[in-house]
């Protein structure tokens, strides 16, 4: 990749272990990313998401290893880094305008409270809470809730966004209308979004690229999965499309199978050049009569 915005370079995160020595989630893990570009993370709880995006908020620190973010070095928080965890981590006294009002004039304190006001305006009309400003988040519903703490982060228009499961929680149906919007407006503003999730098909529709984890304490960046999938995808026929069965199925047997017996000591695996997995069919004409979960031909890359 040749616009390497982020760059996770030999990271590691090691703990106190309960019998003395240490305990390492993760060693020498290497990534990195274009600016706007999509991607996700999967795994197995234990292998280290939420460690490696804590690193890079700077919530936390690597045992050794350094992130370098648009050609500086991680050191500590930074409002060019947004983060949306899983709860939304609202002010309960403040309403949506004031919520969203806060996290603007943490980043521009000079501004006045007309302007503050308007610039955060902007950013609720984008999530679709245009009418509720008024609204405390004890009236809001959960998705309404992660609306505002995508508004918020947004609102300071941060180099990346960061995102740690935030739909996890959510109806299917709430989910699935979040997905839509977060994946608009990453594509209308070119947002670099960094996001971890369980979710297989979540990956599928919002991702440019998929990092597979294995399995956790030691765990390595085993491979980088492009998303053959247009740009322009929608949801309603995105597994219509004759790559999806191919690129879903990868991941789902990574997930149940090769997770676990993948190791760092792997066959040809260097951390510094992880294999990159692209998907293709050699006849898409078989996707009308395999069954859904039928493996399709895969093609590394």
């Amino acid at each position: 990749m040749t616009d390497r915005f982020i760059s996770i370079e030999a990271i590691a995160k090691r703990y106190p272990g309960a019998s003395g020595g240490e305990i390492a989630v993760f060693e020498d893990l290497w990534l990195s990313m274009a600016r706007g570009e999509f991607a996700c993370v999967i795994g197995h709880s234990g292998c280290g998401k939420t460690t490696v995006l804590n690193i890079l908020a700077g919530l936390d620190q690597p045992s050794e290893g350094t992130v370098i973010v648009d050609g500086a070095a991680i050191d500590g928080t930074s409002l060019d880094r947004a983060v949306i965890f899983q709860s939304h981590a609202l002010l309960p006294w403040r309403t949506v305008l004031g919520n969203v009002a806060y996290a603007v004039t943490s980043k521009w304190r000079g501004w006045d409270r007309a302007r503050v006001r308007a610039h955060a305006q902007k950013f609720i009309d984008l999530v679709g809470l245009t009418g509720a400003e008024h609204k405390r988040p004890s009236e809001l519903s959960g998705g309404m809730k992660q609306r505002v703490g995508i508004a918020r982060a947004l609102s300071i228009t941060p180099k990346i966004m960061l995102m740690d499961e935030p739909f996890s929680a959510l109806d299917a149906l709430t989910r699935g209308t979040l997905q839509d919007e977060v994946r608009r407006i990453c594509l209308t503003t070119g947002q670099t979004a960094f996001m971890i999730t369980h979710d297989v098909d979540e990956a599928i529709y919002l991702a440019d690229r998929i990092f597979l984890m294995t399995n956790g304490p030691g765990a390595v960046l085993a491979e980088i999965v492009e998303n053959p999938l247009p740009k322009d995808r929608g949801r309603i026929d995105l597994h219509r499309h004759p790559h999806y069965y191919g690129l879903r199925n990868h991941i789902i047997d990574f997930l149940v199978m090769r997770s676990k017996t993948f190791t760092s000591t792997a066959v040809n695996h260097d951390p510094r050049n992880v294999p990159v997995v692209k998907i293709g069919l050699a006849e898409p004409s078989l996707i009308a009569s395999l069954p859904g979960l039928t493996r399709q031909s895969i093609a590394s890359g």
